[in-house]
């Protein structure tokens, strides 16, 4: 099983309806990549300064799953078109379960 962990710091004048947007597009993604095996998004709670904006925790059955995730049409268009314009910073991790 690989897990995959991304945190995203979207830039200070990002509106809430953007973020809403966001989590909305990532949260669809299960219904159309059948190699998602788990997937959660949630938007930081602000209680301390400095967090990244978005969280992905994502679980997939193995490397190839995971590949075919990160090259999915529908995953490319929500970096593209949806995170992209509105991303400071992005952070990364996979790994085995």
């Amino acid at each position: 099983m690989i897990r995959h962990i991304a945190m995203l710091t979207l830039r200070a004048d990002t509106a809430d309806a953007a973020i809403d947007r966001l989590v909305s597009e990532l949260r669809a993604l299960p219904d159309l990549i059948d190699e998602i095996a788990t997937y959660e998004v949630g938007v930081d709670l602000r209680l301390v300064a400095g967090n990244s904006t978005v969280a992905i925790v994502a679980d997939f059955d193995d490397a190839d799953a995971w590949t075919v995730y990160r090259n999915h049409p529908a995953h490319v268009r929500v970096l593209d078109e949806i995170i992209a314009p509105l991303l400071d910073t992005r952070t990364a991790i996979q790994f085995e379960r």
